[in-house]
């Protein structure tokens, strides 16, 4: 299932890295696709929204 998300705070990087790691640590299957430039986050997962968006949260991100 596709997952998209609108995530503010990442800037560079490693911001990128930090999203694909807090991903993958709940769906190691997942594929995670980071546009910094739009804040756009993009997982297909079979992992619940709310899930994968705790995460990302816990990364000190915010999920739109």
């Amino acid at each position: 299932m596709e997952h998209v998300f609108q995530v503010q705070g990442m800037t560079c990087s490693h911001c990128e890295r930090a999203v694909k790691q807090a991903v993958a640590q709940i769906d190691a299957q997942a594929t995670t696709t980071v546009e910094l430039a739009t804040g756009r986050v993009v997982v297909q997962s079979s992992c619940t929204r709310e899930a994968l968006a705790q995460a990302i949260r816990e990364e000190g991100y915010t999920v739109a």
